[in-house]
């Protein structure tokens, strides 16, 4: 759980700003009578709301939000706490989602998009973006082309997860081919990002496809960068993190939502605005929670690699999905059982709090 502490600078006026705002939603719910509704009920007092992001710089946006304090100060004015967990990857989260354990979390696109399958398109609503950026594929420095990589292992952090896709729907477009099991032409050994790096270190592995800040830890191991995902995307934009919500959270908590998202937009406001702060309050967050940490240098290396935005950027995370698809990942009949994939998104909370914090509204 985030503790709140004396704000100070930008993070003040960012506070007050959003606490007017946060006001306006208790006045409009409705502390008496009339204005609380069926479709608007207020959260009874002792309300948790249960959040969830990675041990990843892409997830700054949730890391810096409650480790500084910032969504405990926008949610508590409604009577909410924050209760924070720490997953590996994608598939754990929504498990979590799934079983009512976890109500917003901070996610890949690709585990968002098997959600939406596996729940025929009811279970959660992407509410906003995070980051872009920030993964590669980093190899042995002997490895020079696609075609070294034949009969070697790489790691990916979770089997379906957004970087297990991106590498193996890459491998294929170079004609290697893969198998979920591990067999193929390249053996893929999904595991946790830290358990990889210590296997590459090790020997045991000859890469990985990995968010930051692994990218950065294993060229600082003497890999090498083969494969740069952000030169695969149009612009060299592409969405690693999503903010994803339990829909009938949603449905029953939009005013608790609708103040995460102010925080969470506070926090991207701190992260761009002072970004030494913001990678100080990270590492912190990282140690505390699973009692490891990236160094400094590391972390300030891996932050120039990302771009942390509100737009959730919708094209790619689609694309994303065909991806899988195109893999083996996904089911291309399930996917289109789903429904229509633009109803996993719910952007109205969102866009209401930028602009009345004065930024533009984002479409996806």
């Amino acid at each position: 759980m985030s503790h709140a502490r004396p704000a100070s600078g930008i993070r003040a006026l960012l506070i007050t700003s959003l606490l007017l705002l946060i006001a306006g939603l208790v006045a409009a719910c409705g502390g008496n009578s009339a204005a609380s509704s069926p479709e608007s009920p207020l959260p009874a007092a002792g309300t948790t709301l249960r959040l969830g992001f990675f041990p990843n710089i892409n997830h700054a946006p949730g890391l810096v939000g409650d480790a500084d304090g910032t969504f405990t100060d926008v949610l508590a004015p409604l009577g909410v706490t924050v209760k924070s967990s720490l997953f590996n990857a994608g598939p754990e989260a929504v498990t979590a989602l799934f079983s009512d354990q976890l109500d917003i979390s901070y996610i890949g696109p690709n585990p968002t998009v098997n959600a939406f399958v596996k729940s025929k398109g009811e279970a959660v609503k992407v509410i906003a973006g995070a980051a872009s950026g920030g993964a590669a594929l980093v190899v042995k420095p002997t490895i020079a082309s696609a075609a070294d990589l034949r009969g070697k292992t790489l790691a990916t952090p979770q089997l379906g997860n957004t970087q297990d896709v991106a590498l193996r729907y890459w491998l294929k477009q170079q004609g290697i081919q893969t198998n979920p099991d591990g067999g193929g032409d390249v053996a893929i050994k999904p595991q946790a990002n830290s358990e990889g790096l210590t296997a590459f270190q090790s020997g045991q592995i000859d890469g990985a496809w990995v968010p930051e800040p692994y990218v950065t830890q294993y060229v600082k191991s003497g890999a090498k960068v083969l494969v740069d995902e952000a030169t695969l995307w149009p612009g060299g934009k592409f969405v690693t993190t999503n903010v994803v919500v339990r829909t009938k959270f949603l449905q029953e908590h939009p005013d608790i939502v609708e103040a995460f998202l102010a925080g969470h937009v506070a926090a991207l406001k701190e992260i761009n605005a002072d970004p030494a702060t913001a990678q100080a309050t990270t590492i912190a967050a990282l140690k505390k929670l699973s009692g490891k940490a990236p160094k400094p240098e590391v972390v300030a290396a891996a932050w120039k690699q990302l771009e942390f935005t509100p737009d959730p950027l919708k094209a790619t995370l689609l694309a994303s999905a065909e991806h899988a698809i195109d893999v083996g990942l996904l089911d291309k009949e399930q996917f289109s059982a789903a429904g229509d994939p633009n109803q996993l998104y719910d952007l109205a909370p969102l866009n209401k709090v930028l602009v009345q914090t004065g930024q533009p509204s984002v479409g996806g």
